[in-house]
């Protein structure tokens, strides 16, 4: 099988050396995304409501590129500085995954990159 880089605009470029996601198969993998606006570079990181609407907007970039949508995410992972940011967390997070919601780990780490308060990786299909 052949992997395909996926690259937009619409989403923050990558900070190191990795790609915004890679296609295998009909499998899509995105890096990590953290809440900054590819439009301004403003970092959007005042509350976690904030910061999470906009890594889902970033990642709704990337599997727009790649075409598919949040309906198809299989799994998801999210690394949280703060644990106790749980329920408004998941609060953004039921606006994005309504129904048949993705298998999902989520952790509270030391520190994420630009001190990001949450940063999400997914797994999705693209049909």
């Amino acid at each position: 099988m052949n992997k395909e880089i996926i690259t937009t605009e619409k989403a923050p470029a990558a900070l190191g050396p990795y790609s915004q996601a890679v296609k295998v198969g009909n499998l899509l993998f995105t890096s990590g995304q953290i809440p900054i606006d590819p439009a301004t570079g403003d970092y959007l990181n005042d509350t976690i409501e904030m910061a999470a609407e906009r890594v889902f907007l970033n990642l709704k970039a990337v599997l727009d590129e790649a075409g598919t949508s949040f309906d198809n995410v299989i799994k998801t992972t999210v690394f949280l500085k703060d644990l106790n940011d749980f329920v408004p967390f998941n609060e953004v997070y039921a606006k994005f995954f309504t129904e048949n919601q993705p298998a999902r780990s989520c952790v509270q780490v030391a520190k994420l990159p630009k001190d990001a308060l949450v940063e999400i990786e997914l797994v999705a299909i693209v049909e």
